[in-house]
């Protein structure tokens, strides 16, 4: 299965009653969580970028011009939030609703897939801990490239929504059939293919509306691409087809 037939199975798979039910879950409960932060620590967090930015290059530009350092300091907020709360929706998928979706495609597209369980919930809790933190730091790295760099600003999120579904995902969706060699060997194989898949669901993160559904959809995505790869391991393994 290439992505794009994993980005096919994922829509139909959309539509199952069990899958609906949770398009709506994580990125509501994000945007409740950073909702609640943002009215709490709103004051706190205008203030200090207040003081970031007039201490900043752009300070001459922006002093004494009350509108244009409020509009200056709120777009910067927004510009933190919308990521965080995007990722922590993912992050809710990927902890919370990947074990239900790995079922769900694995007992209609993959039943006769055997479960090796080379994976663990701490491995997964472990797994989302350390993708996120890498990211976090990486986005926090290249944020002021984003404010400078231009047209190429769009780049960097991209590159960094890549590494993070992949990450996240790839584990969650392999855990309960894969063993840790099997595992070890789908990411030699399939890495840049899981990278570009990641990279091609990344852009649904600027889509207005569609944002709101795709962590689920993200998921299922993996779910398929991961267990069909592994199927196919298997079988050139067992030498019933011939490695690509």
């Amino acid at each position: 299965m290439n992505f794009i037939s994993a980005l096919k199975e994922a829509f139909l798979s959309l539509f199952h009653p069990r899958m609906l039910a949770l398009l709506l879950l994580p990125m509501g409960f994000s945007l409740l969580l950073w909702g609640g932060l943002a009215a709490w620590f709103w004051g706190d967090w205008a203030s200090a970028l207040g003081h970031w930015l007039a201490t900043s290059a752009a300070g001459p530009y922006v002093e004494g011009i009350t509108w244009l350092a409020g509009s200056a300091v709120t777009f910067l907020i927004l510009l933190i939030l919308i990521p965080l709360a995007y990722v922590t929706a993912l992050l809710i998928v990927s902890v919370f609703a990947m074990p239900m979706m790995v079922r769900h495609v694995a007992e209609r597209r993959f039943p006769e897939l055997r479960r090796e369980h080379g994976g663990s919930n701490l491995g997964s809790a472990w797994n989302g801990f350390a993708a996120l933190l890498i990211y976090l730091l990486l986005w926090l790295l290249t944020l002021p490239l984003w404010l400078l760099s231009g047209p190429l600003a769009l780049v960097f999120p991209l590159l960094l929504n890549a590494y993070l579904n992949q990450r996240l995902f790839r584990y969650d969706a392999l855990a309960e059939h894969a063993s840790r060699e099997e595992f070890a060997a789908l990411m030699e194989r399939s890495g840049g293919k899981l990278y570009l898949l990641g990279g091609v669901l990344g852009l649904l993160q600027y889509v207005p509306l569609l944002n709101f559904l795709s962590p689920i959809y993200i998921g299922l995505a993996f779910t398929h691409f991961c267990l069909d790869e592994l199927e196919k391991l298997r079988r050139e393994k067992a030498g019933l087809v011939v490695a690509e």
